[in-house]
């Protein structure tokens, strides 16, 4: 059986407690070297054979797959992050569906949790954002046309830009013609969760000369939006004046 496991943002211990199981009795693992921390190997029993896919195409890491599958063994595709957030998963998936092969798979932390953690951030903050847009410049691989950045930026919604970081020029251009100010709090932050984690913070109008100032190229998020220095409302879920399904309200509500 194959297993897709999330590797979690960085750190060794953020990975799920399943993850952790699988790894240990993993047969072969396949990891994406460019991205997960080593360190999750050292998990792999002794015999364990390993995989770096980062110097691999998808029909190398299928026929790794498939050899492992007809020898009996079980195998560990170890992607960064969540798998479900640009880990190129689907196109693995189908190819074993055409073989009878089963697998499964286990969620990871994503790496936009390990951002926010890392500045103590809440994306969906009351009064000023309910939503959260996840995407990514248009680059060597497009974006639909539907999906450009400007027009994301339109929302005004927080915002986490993945596999950008190289492009901030660009992000910074279409972050101000899809509306954003250029004084809109803007934060990079270069391998969340690692130990050699930096947060940048920054605005919308300084993205890419604090990038160029700090020599930010590749395996960093980029958070957009007033979520990061703003007034809020207080949660109604908390608030004493607020009758919930567990709770009456315990205060009467002030007048605005």
């Amino acid at each position: 059986m194959v297993h897709f496991v999330g590797a979690g943002p960085g750190a060794p211990d953020l990975i799920t407690l399943r993850g952790a199981e699988l790894l240990k009795k993993a047969d072969c693992i396949i990891y994406a070297g460019s991205l997960v921390n080593p360190a999750l190997l050292q998990m792999a029993k002794a015999d364990c054979k390993i995989y770096n896919s980062a110097t691999m195409t998808l029909e190398e890491v299928l026929d790794v797959m498939y050899r492992m599958e007809a020898a009996g063994k079980m195998t560990v595709r170890l992607h960064t992050g969540d798998a479900s957030l640009f880990g190129a998963i689907r196109e693995q998936m189908d190819a074993l569906d055409e073989k009878g092969i089963a697998y499964d798979d286990t969620p990871g932390v994503s790496s936009f949790c390990g951002a926010a953690a890392a500045i103590n951030a809440e994306y969906t903050l009351p009064g000023v954002s309910q939503s959260l847009i996840i995407t990514r410049m248009a680059g060597r691989t497009p974006v639909p046309e539907k999906e450009r950045l400007a027009l994301m930026a339109q929302h005004q919604a927080s915002m986490v830009l993945f596999l950008s970081s190289g492009l901030l020029k660009e992000v910074q251009e279409e972050l101000i013609l899809g509306g954003y100010s250029e004084d809109t709090p803007a934060a990079i932050v270069y391998k969340a969760t690692w130990p050699d984690e930096k947060v940048i913070r920054c605005t919308v109008g300084t993205l890419a000369q604090r990038g160029e100032e700090e020599g930010i190229r590749k395996t960093s998020l980029l958070l957009i939006g007033d979520f990061l220095d703003s007034c809020y409302e207080r949660s109604r879920l908390y608030d004493p004046t607020f009758t919930t399904e567990f709770r009456r309200a315990s205060a009467p509500e002030q007048n605005k």
